[in-house]
This record gives C-alpha cells, sequence and structure tokens, in this order.
C-alpha cells in the first residue's frame, strides 16, 4: 500500500456512500492506520447527493479535507462530472456501471467500472451495491485488509443487523474477484 490513500466516495443520498466512508475508516483504525472521514452530503439527503472524503494513512492526517484523491469511488454521473477531475494521475476510478453511462474522460488513470447495483439486486439486496465497489477498491489497493473490514461490520453495522454481515463479505468478495 502506499503511504496515504485519499479516498472520494459519492453518489446519491439512500445508497451508503457515508456508511462505506465510515466502514473503511473504521477499518484503517484496527490496521493501526491513521484515518480521517468527513462527510458531505446536500440539503435534500435520500435522493440527494452524497459523498464523504477519507484518508487512510501510515502518517498522521493533517486534514480531512481533499483537494486531490488517489482514488474515487461513484455510484452516480453527477458525482462523475464534478469529481473525475480531482484524481491525481496514476489514481484510479471504481464506477458502479448499472447507474454511471458516461465514460471517463482521462486516459492517465485506471478504470473498473462494475454493474454493482445490478450484482447487488441479483443478491437480493440494493444496499450491497456500495460493498461490492469497495472490494475492488481493496483488491486494489489493499487500503485496509479484508479481516478488519469484517471486523469494522461488527463494529459500524446495528446489532440487528449483523445477521447479514456474511453477505456483505460475499458481497466484498464478489467486488474484489469482478
Amino acid at each position: 500500500m502506499m503511504a496515504q490513500q485519499e479516498i472520494i466516495i459519492a453518489g446519491f443520498g439512500g445508497q451508503g456512500i457515508l456508511s462505506a466512508g465510515r466502514l473503511l475508516a473504521y477499518a484503517g483504525m484496527l490496521d493501526n492506520k491513521h484515518v480521517s472521514w468527513l462527510p458531505s452530503y446536500g440539503p435534500e439527503m435520500r435522493g440527494g447527493t452524497a459523498n464523504c472524503h477519507v484518508t487512510i494513512s501510515d502518517e498522521p492526517v493533517g486534514s480531512p479535507i481533499l483537494n486531490s484523491s488517489t482514488a474515487l469511488v461513484v455510484m452516480n454521473g453527477p458525482s462523475l462530472d464534478k469529481f473525475e477531475s480531482m484524481v491525481v494521475s496514476g489514481g484510479m476510478i471504481i464506477t458502479d456501471s448499472s447507474l454511471v453511462e458516461r465514460d471517463i474522460k482521462r486516459a492517465d488513470i485506471d478504470l473498473f467500472e462494475i454493474p454493482a447495483t445490478k450484482i447487488a439486486s441479483d443478491m437480493g439486496n440494493l444496499t450491497y451495491a456500495n460493498i461490492i465497489l469497495l472490494g475492488k477498491l481493496i483488491a486494489r489497493t489493499n487500503v485496509v485488509s479484508k479481516e478488519n473490514f469484517e471486523e469494522a461490520l461488527k463494529k459500524v453495522l446495528p446489532e440487528k443487523k449483523h445477521y447479514m454481515i456474511p453477505e456483505e463479505m460475499k458481497a466484498l468478495e464478489l467486488g474484489m474477484n469482478y
């Protein structure tokens, strides 16, 4: 892993954007990394735009606000329009190709198009789409360990949702191997 991963996760409210960021940050803490998680959402909440900045680093994090990112995970077109230019050359963009209909405009970054919403729908639960995309991010960057991601699910998800963790981990695996 590089010394610091600066990740922007963005999409519509209700897609689990902020939860995905919290899970990554928590897993980073469990990996004994320095982390920051900065959520941001429009006034509309559900259906409006949501994004979060997650920094996971071997060094203390100077600021939670990102002016550039090493990775962008996007779950809708407007978020790709807004954040594509912030990805550093050599960085990566992971899109939910079920919902993002345009190609990226750059050739200097790695692109992974995963039909996460369709895969999640086939699994019977749309809320797994964000986890599928995080799977690809984790597989490509080793930003956090799979084991600590599972531990983070146990800490972040409310107790009544713990029965979903085996399926969430299956979703993570699907993304990792896509």
